[in-house]
């Protein structure tokens, strides 16, 4: 394999030059195809236009803009050069873009539109090196305007391809000798971390990061040339980069939609996808969309449908219990489990085979005649979701890695998973669990989860002694994740070391856990565990409106509009019940992980607000946030 990412572009254009590599939607909606050979072109055009306007190797190039066809081409244009990018996403406020954008001293910066431009316009007297935007979308008068007035040089995406043509024209080979010098060990980009904990750190990940990964997520993720593959998530962030990569070298062709239901399952339709990589609260806006569906037409079609899906959910349970498909911490004795369950699962399999007529196909006919499965990643994927769509025959695997492994460290390989896992760590890169004296512990013992190989990031960028911090003198990476292995060498995520929840008892709490099992009723839509330095714990609910009201219709309470009916006692004592229904020693949690008491809100968590551009949960905001709220749950 090719030593750079571009390098590689270069050669896949070569094999497959009339493939489709990206396409985007028109006007009118339909998809447009950029092919490979064209692609190659397209990148050598925009490094040869930044060559034109003096920038050069080392140089760092910032890009604030949400995923599409150009922004790849871009990419790949400023990594040829041997420039390093520096990627936002369009959601980023103007201190962000200020910060990031001084603190690698940009000169040249990409946009996505008007409203990217004006922003960083008006954040222009914090980023001293800024000389030029290069925009993708059409700007207005008034933003030129105060472009020329701050002394910034306006380009269109298209001035600078032409600006390319004109230097390879005047300046042959050059622009293809830049390509030629570049070297693994060179910088691809510094990615700020999203900033869950409060601190954005630039991340220096290598070419090398990226591509010892490449072609053994081939092989665990099934993609074949001229297929296409639908992208949903912000590209600024490391894991839809580096599927984007993955999808690259197999030839397989990138379309662009949105994470938003009603766009997403009509481009689903259109693009007939082999895979789709997201984040949990896609699949699990698609699961609570396809429940709320059957619900809505009721009848035997609603009744058929849960009838079937729990025989499938169970049939599958002990599918996996005998090919032993599931995390296993010690050794077993197989044979007994074959007896256990040989005869209900053998009886269970001509339903579940009806079903599958009836019922499953029809919900995978959703995701067209191509389709393989999905990547979920950049978070846990809640167990109800994953063993749900894996009952009926969708295949999610979950991947665990970040920013500073750029970003995979293990994944669930589709053709032999293991559930309750991330599967195993991929080839290059080891993984150990360690106590806090730094011993090393075996099997199903909890611990801190460290990696060390050639997917760990260079280092944070200008913070030598962060990155002492969490680099040790052997190259271990303390991932500041809890998590544990299997005895066959998977790995178990347990959550963040940092959001660990301390009582006054002494209890130490995962609020992971305790949030996804709450999150399976249907009537919450988000929860955040509170209670650091408090006796018990309580929650934050944002309650799932629509089966609020519609829970509110059959009981026939009254009320003029929502934040009126979450004050109910009726809806309180619901939401009450349902949380002591699922949080209890039945379902594994011990007494001090009880849910106290909860406030309901009436206001989803939003993108900067609670809610991380990869949409995590911010925690260290919602003590300021929600402060009226906690006070009334811990006074």
């Amino acid at each position: 394999m090719e030593n750079t990412i571009p390098k590689i572009l270069r050669e896949v254009a070569k094999k497959y030059p009339d493939l489709n590599a990206q396409r985007r939607k028109d006007e009118e909606g339909n998809f447009q195809p950029v092919k490979y050979k064209e692609l190659l072109q397209l990148a050598y055009s925009f490094g040869a236009g930044l060559l034109s306007l003096g920038v050069k190797r080392g140089d760092h190039v910032g890009i604030i803009a949400d995923d599409r066809v150009e922004w790849f081409q871009a990419d790949m244009g400023i990594m040829g050069i041997g420039a390093i990018d520096v990627p936002r996403g369009c959601d980023a406020p103007e201190k962000d873009i200020a910060y990031i954008l001084s603190f690698t001293d940009c000169e040249v910066v990409v946009a996505e539109n008007n409203f990217q431009v004006k922003k960083i316009l008006s954040v222009k007297n914090e980023i001293p090196t800024l000389k030029s935007i290069i925009y993708f979308d059409d700007v207005s008068d008034d933003v030129a305007e105060l472009a020329k007035k701050e002394k910034i040089t306006l380009y269109k995406y298209f001035e600078i391809l032409e600006k390319g043509d004109k230097y390879r024209k005047e300046n042959s080979g050059v622009v293809e000798a830049e390509f030629e010098k570049g070297d693994r060990e060179d910088l691809a980009c510094i990615i700020f971390t999203s900033g869950t904990t409060g601190e954005p750190k630039g991340v220096m990940l290598q070419h090398k990061n990226f591509i010892v990964q490449l072609d053994e997520l081939v092989e665990r993720i099934p993609l074949e040339a001229g297929c296409n593959v639908l992208c949903i998530l912000p590209v600024w962030h490391v894991f839809q980069r580096l599927c984007e990569y993955v999808m690259m070298i197999k030839g397989t062709c990138l379309c662009y939609s949105k994470p938003i239901g009603s766009v997403l399952l009509a481009d689903i339709q259109k693009v007939n996808p082999i895979f789709i990589p997201g984040v949990p609260r896609v699949f699990e806006a698609v699961y609570e969309g396809i429940y709320k569906a059957m619900r809505k037409k009721g009848g035997i079609t609603n009744i058929l449908f849960k009838f079937f899906t729990n025989i499938a959910i169970i049939h599958s349970r002990m599918d996996k219990k005998m090919f032993r498909k599931e995390a296993r911490f010690r050794n077993d004795f197989l044979v007994l489990k074959w007896i256990l369950f040989f005869i209900p699962w053998l009886l269970l399999y001509p339903l579940r085979s009806l079903g599958d007529v009836l019922v499953y196909r029809k919900v995978r006919a959703k995701f067209g005649n191509n389709f393989k499965g999905c990547v979920s990643g950049g978070g846990a994927l809640p167990p109800n979701i994953d063993e749900f769509f894996w009952a009926l025959g969708l295949n999610i695997v979950e991947g665990y890695g970040l920013t500073e492994t750029a970003p995979v460290v293990s994944v669930r390989p589709v053709p032999k998973p293991i559930f309750g896992t991330t599967g195993s760590p991929i080839r290059g890169v080891n993984v150990r669990i360690v106590d806090d004296g730094g011993n090393i512990l075996g099997p199903g013992q909890k611990g801190t989860v460290q990696i060390k190989g050639e997917t760990v990031m260079k280092g944070y960028y200008k913070k030598p002694e962060l990155t002492a911090k969490v680099i040790d003198a052997d190259g271990w990476f303390d991932t500041g994740d809890i998590g544990m292995t299997t005895v066959t060498g998977e790995l178990v995520l347990l959550g963040r070391k940092k959001d660990t929840i301390v009582l006054r008892g002494g209890e130490n709490v995962e609020p992971l856990p305790i949030e996804m099992k709450m999150n399976e009723s249907k009537y919450i839509a988000t929860s955040v565990v509170v209670g650091q330095d408090q006796r018990n714990l309580a929650a934050l609910i944002v309650p799932s409106e629509d089966e609020i009201i519609a829970f509110a219709k059959e009981n026939s309470i009254q009320f003029k509009d929502y934040n009126e009916l979450l004050k109910n006692a009726e809806i309180i004592k619901m939401i009450d019940n349902e949380i002591q229904n699922l949080i209890n020693s039945k379902n594994g949690f011990r007494l001090f992980e009880r849910i106290g008491k909860f406030a309901l809100l009436s206001k989803p968590f939003e993108v900067g607000v609670e809610l991380s551009a990869k949409q995590e949960i911010m925690r260290y905001k919602m003590q300021d946030i929600y402060a009226k709220e906690m006070k009334t749950l811990f006074n």
